[in-house]
């Protein structure tokens, strides 16, 4: 089951909804300012985009939204406690929306061409 975290006023998330509705492809949309991701699928969101990105600070800087006004919040601390502040702040500070295909496939921002092949 694909899950879509976002927010309801996120251009980018209803893209990503609407990408899915025109294929007829059933999903799953999380509001994340109503429920956050769980320790557990943040972590798995952060281990698939790790996967791509080539390692866990990589990930996290692909999944942090540069043009947030709380960017400033955690631009400057260091690795290791970034990853904490962005699941503190999911939908404050993280680059949306998030598409997650099971456990091992995620991606943040809008990825039609990831998505195409997924079922």
């Amino acid at each position: 089951m694909i899950q879509i975290f976002g927010t309801n006023k996120s251009f980018d998330t209803k893209s990503a909804q609407r990408f899915f509705k025109e294929r007829r492809i059933d999903f799953q949309f999380v509001d994340l300012k109503e429920k956050e991701m769980s320790e557990g699928e943040f972590s798995s969101v952060v281990g698939a985009i790790a996967k791509k990105e080539g390692g866990r600070a990589s990930a996290i800087e692909a999944m942090t939204d540069k043009n947030s006004k709380d960017y400033a919040s955690i631009a400057y601390l260091d690795d290791s406690e970034k990853e904490q502040k962005l699941f503190e702040n999911q939908a404050k500070l993280l680059k949306l929306p998030v598409c997650r295909n099971g456990k091992t496939d995620a991606t943040v921002g809008i990825a039609e061409e990831t998505w195409k092949s997924w079922k």
